[in-house]
């Protein structure tokens, strides 16, 4: 099916849909699901975040085990896909700059980084390298802060921005109260963004597209953001429940089986709201009795491990093998509107004809 938008060019890349698949942690977006988005036209990701998670050394020997997972996984999705590639760091993770070093030796096109602001990003990259560094935000006013410092200080500008709002899934760059104040939502935050996008480029004489997020889950969605002025969308909760996606089963049907009462904020150990589907082991920790005996990760730099009620990232590795009684699942809020798995393609296709449809009223 023919989209009959405009693609989405980030540097020298150019996406012939304008869909950047999020990328989500402890193994859900890894090569299957990256390698699939990017066969059907879009930007797939790799996450970084707990790539390693089934090396025998991962408890033993985190970086390492990690690390080589990760090269891995680019290299494994470069096989099985000719498309664009990105991975997601998050700026809190402890060992960054190892991350972004290993993801940059294999030349990977695209490094989305959130999770903090990645303020040194640049210092990462060689005069010849072809990766594009593209931050993710939550506001005007920080991409106008990483854009200063990194012309100031390197002479570079970011090569696009990614806007997530606040009806994302996991980790979020707002307050709790800030999640239903309609002066924090995408609609009002896109041409914001947009706005101070095009000013630094006009500055800089550079294209600065705006990639917003949170809570797009229609092709209809789709042409409402861009509409707004944005360049693309992202989206990671409706892919999810795709074959490709590299969750178990069992983390899938944890989507199609939801309502929208059973999906809420948490309190993360990292120190961020986190939107979740609440399920017995969340509803346990509400109530104090979950504890960890160690922590055996230290992943996170912002994670309080002595007063953490649980360990995130094994309670993430548990529901991602399908364990949701030891862990639970991040969902964006329209998570609940999954009916049932299909492939990304057909996804994809989807999405087109609902955009089409929208395009032309």
């Amino acid at each position: 099916m023919q989209w009959n938008g405009k693609p989405l060019t980030i540097g020298h890349f150019t996406a012939r849909i304008p869909i950047v698949q999020g990328g989500m942690g402890i193994g859900i977006s890894l090569s299957g699901l990256a390698a699939a988005v990017a066969n059907a036209g879009g930007i797939g990701v790799i996450s970084a975040a707990g790539a390693g998670m089934d090396e025998p050394d991962y408890t033993s020997n985190f970086l390492e085990a990690n690390l080589r997972a990760l090269r891995a996984e680019i290299r494994k999705a470069r096989s099985m896909t000719k498309g664009i590639l990105g991975v997601n760091i998050m700026v809190a993770m402890n060992h960054f700059g190892e991350i972004v070093k290993t993801v940059l030796e294999e030349h990977i096109d695209i490094i989305f980084v959130g999770a903090g602001i990645p303020l040194t990003l640049p210092s990462y990259l060689e005069a010849n390298s072809h990766t594009k560094l593209v931050p993710i935000i939550s506001s005007a006013k920080a991409a106008g802060l990483i854009a200063k410092r990194w012309l100031d200080k390197y002479n570079y500008a970011p090569d696009g921005f990614v806007l997530e709002g606040p009806l994302a899934g996991g980790h979020l760059g707002f307050t709790e109260e800030q999640l239903n104040d309609p002066n924090y939502q995408l609609e009002k935050l896109v041409p914001e963004v947009v706005e101070e996008a095009n000013k630094i480029g006009e500055r800089c004489g550079k294209h600065i597209p705006v990639i917003a997020g949170g809570g797009v889950y229609t092709g209809a969605d789709i042409h409402r953001i861009l509409e707004l002025g944005a360049s693309g969308v992202q989206m990671a909760t409706r892919f999810v429940t795709t074959h490709e996606c590299d969750a178990s089963d069992g983390f899938k049907q944890t989507y199609i089986h939801c309502q929208p009462e059973d999906i809420g904020i948490i309190k993360s150990p990292v120190g961020m709201p986190g939107r979740a589907i609440v399920n017995a082991f969340v509803e346990d920790v509400r109530k104090g009795i979950k504890r960890p005996v160690v922590c055996p990760y230290h992943c996170i730099i912002t994670c309080k491990e002595e007063s953490s009620p649980y360990c995130i990232t094994l309670a993430l590795m548990n529901a991602k093998k399908g364990r949701m009684q030891h862990g639970f699942a991040f969902a964006g809020a329209n998570a609940w509107r999954a009916e049932k798995i299909v492939s990304v393609q057909e996804l994809i296709d989807t999405l087109t004809q609902e955009y089409n449809e929208a395009r032309a009223m």
